[in-house]
């Protein structure tokens, strides 16, 4: 089992910025995928960042050049990261983490960013 516990969701302005961290924690394989996914009201989930365990990192085109997505391994915790700089009305959303090892994902509870135009 893993677990994951995320952080640093909040509600801003249009133009700032937020840092979404996501600790997992339990069974963790050395050959993983991990990253955020959100979710508006009324749409459906779609993939914001993800960074494999090789460091291939993948960006929807709606914030290429604008988030950044990393990772962190300390004391036994995986730590993946999400720098959202110039955020846009558009990011409001419901934000999870996710952790991908062994044909199986892992979800966070979610964290809500709401950006105020």
């Amino acid at each position: 089992q893993v677990q994951l516990v995320e952080s640093g969701g909040g509600f801003v302005q249009t133009g700032r910025s937020l840092r979404l961290s996501c600790a997992a924690s339990g069974s963790i394989g050395s050959v993983n995928n991990m990253g955020w996914y959100r979710q508006a009201p009324g749409k459906q989930r779609e993939l914001v960042a993800s960074r494999t365990s090789s460091g291939v990192t993948t960006y929807a085109d709606s914030v290429k050049g604008r988030f950044t997505i990393s990772r962190d391994n300390a004391n036994d915790t995986l730590m993946v990261y999400l720098q959202m700089n110039s955020l846009k009305p558009e990011d409001t959303a419901n934000y999870y983490c996710y952790y991908y090892y062994g044909r199986m994902y892992y979800w966070g509870q979610g964290t809500q960013v709401t950006v105020s135009s």
